[in-house]
């Protein structure tokens, strides 16, 4: 396997030029990762993950409420450790949604309308 500065002008077939950043330029890279949702409003959700999530920052979150798949923006707005058991440690962290689409918004509330009236006494 050839190293990346020994890549000919043939292996190169992109459709935009690249520049080689001279020094360091940093960045990040975004992942889903598994999550517990704990619970849900129209403005914002409690989760639970193994890794905590910086205050304030922004986050994708993919949901599946009944039949349903909705990804909706959230800014993290508390976290901290809610259980501790030997090497594992569970991080509890409330959400506000970030100007939710319409439909992510009806997707939501149809979803709490749904929980609501299947936990009404009969």
């Amino acid at each position: 396997m050839r190293e990346a500065s020994e890549q000919t002008d043939e292996d190169n077939k992109r459709d935009a030029e690249r520049l080689t950043i001279l020094g360091e330029l940093h960045g990040e890279v975004m992942v889903f990762q598994p999550m517990a949702l704990k619970e849900i409003g129209r403005g914002g959700a409690q989760i639970e993950t193994q890794f905590p999530l910086q205050l304030n920052s922004l986050h994708e979150l993919r949901l599946t409420l009944g039949d349903h798949s909705i990804i909706v923006k959230g800014r993290i707005v508390y976290c901290g450790i809610s259980d501790v058991d030997q090497e594992l440690v569970t991080y509890r962290t409330g959400i506000e949604f970030v100007e939710p689409a319409e439909r992510v918004s009806d997707v939501i509330s149809g979803f709490i309308d749904s929980i609501k009236s299947r936990r009404r006494p009969a």
